[in-house]
């Protein structure tokens, strides 16, 4: 690695990235309750805030040399049954999905799902359980590294209040955040890569936006999905075991 992982660069690299989604999504014009509206808004708003987005983590992780660290784990959980939690929340999509109507969604907008899909999931968990991640663990036992990644991953959906989202129910959506962050904690942990739980999350913000535009009424799938996420706050103590501790410190010695 070029420069030793340090908590405090985690921290700025989430606080970067938070800035410039936040404001390149301010200046889209487009509300936060709008986005999945047509194909034209997905673009214009998350495809351009996730894009650009995507294109800092790129080059934050590379002139760090971050990119082994952040993606892989250097030592799995001796435990791996919690990967139910996780796997709870891939069965919901897998549920869900079919009951879209796919009539109601076009070509322009399937391509602007997968598009948000593919962004949300590398972005937001390279930022949080990959550099965020990394940093911490250079001094902080495991417990603290999945509580403060989940918070944090949690708290930066509390900037769609900015898009005029509302209050209420951006502060559910910070909690549910938090929930589903630690599955993806647990995924990382559990399959000793981080491409699994961008995998699972692209999958899931995927789904929502399509069971949100395409189905009359909520997806018992994704209700299921919640489930899992709560199940994952109760299992994920068990991932902390045979955690290494300030792995990356050690890697960069």
């Amino acid at each position: 690695m070029r420069v030793s992982p340090r908590p405090w660069i985690g921290i700025a690299v989430w606080v970067g990235y938070v800035v410039i989604v936040t404001v390149v999504g301010a200046l889209s014009g487009v509300g936060y309750n709008n986005i999945g509206d047509s194909a034209e808004t997905l673009f214009r708003s998350a495809g351009l805030f996730l894009g650009i987005g995507a294109v800092y983590l790129v080059i934050v992780t590379t002139i760090l040399g971050w990119w082994r660290p952040a993606l892989f784990e250097r030592a799995r959980s001796r435990h791996r049954w919690p990967i139910v939690a996780p796997a709870i929340m891939a069965l919901s999509v897998a549920i869900a999905l079919p009951a879209v109507d796919w009539s109601r969604i076009d070509g322009g907008y399937l391509a602007g799902l997968l598009t948000l899909g593919i962004l949300v999931g590398f972005n937001e968990e390279l930022v949080t359980r990959g550099l965020l991640l990394t940093g911490l663990r250079a001094e902080f036992r495991e417990v603290w590294v999945w509580l403060t990644t989940s918070a944090l991953f949690g708290l930066m959906h509390a900037t769609n209040i900015i898009s005029g989202a509302p209050v209420a129910q951006t502060l559910q959506q910070v909690v549910l955040a938090f929930l589903g962050g630690t599955a993806f904690y647990i995924t990382r942990r559990v399959t000793g890569s981080l491409i699994w739980a961008m995998a699972l999350h692209g999958l899931w913000d995927f789904t929502t936006f399509a069971t949100g535009h395409g189905t009359v009424g909520p997806s018992f799938g994704l209700f299921l999905g919640v489930g899992g996420e709560v199940l994952a706050l109760v299992v994920v103590w068990w991932t902390f075991a045979n955690a290494e501790r300030r792995t990356v410190a050690t890697e960069a010695q």
